[in-house]
């Protein structure tokens, strides 16, 4: 059974910084990409960054790129979404995901399994 389990999250100020982790379990880490999304209450999920399975190419949202640096690590089947310059419109719960591919993607649907997410709160 694939299991994905997100820490890291908190309260923080604008303009600090957080760095989410995710661990794997349950498949072969490395053959599938790993994405990051977030979901603000009232609004729907939104694509934050993708890695591929090997870590070779990474995708970010405009919102997030230039702050945000997504990583892996295969040895420890874990993947991390480095965070600076926080803003409070990013206050959201984070969720990481594995892909049904090993390249990444912009898309839930090509994600096939999903952590329980992690609470992210940035105050002005």
């Amino acid at each position: 059974q694939v299991q994905l389990v997100e820490s890291g999250g908190g309260l923080v100020q604008a303009g600090a910084s957080l760095r989410l982790s995710c661990a794997a379990s349950g498949r072969t880490f490395s053959g599938y990409a790993m994405g990051w999304f977030r979901q603000a209450p009232g609004k729907e999920r939104e694509f934050v960054a993708a890695i591929s399975g090997g870590g070779g190419s990474t995708y970010y949202a405009d919102l997030v790129k230039g702050r945000f640096t997504i990583s892996r690590d295969n040895a420890k089947n874990t993947a991390y979404l480095q965070m600076n310059s926080l803003k409070p419109e990013d206050t959201a719960v984070y969720y990481c995901a594995t892909g049904k591919y090993y390249r990444g993607s912009y898309y839930p649907s090509e994600y096939a399994y999903w952590g329980q997410g992690t609470q992210v709160t940035v105050s002005s």
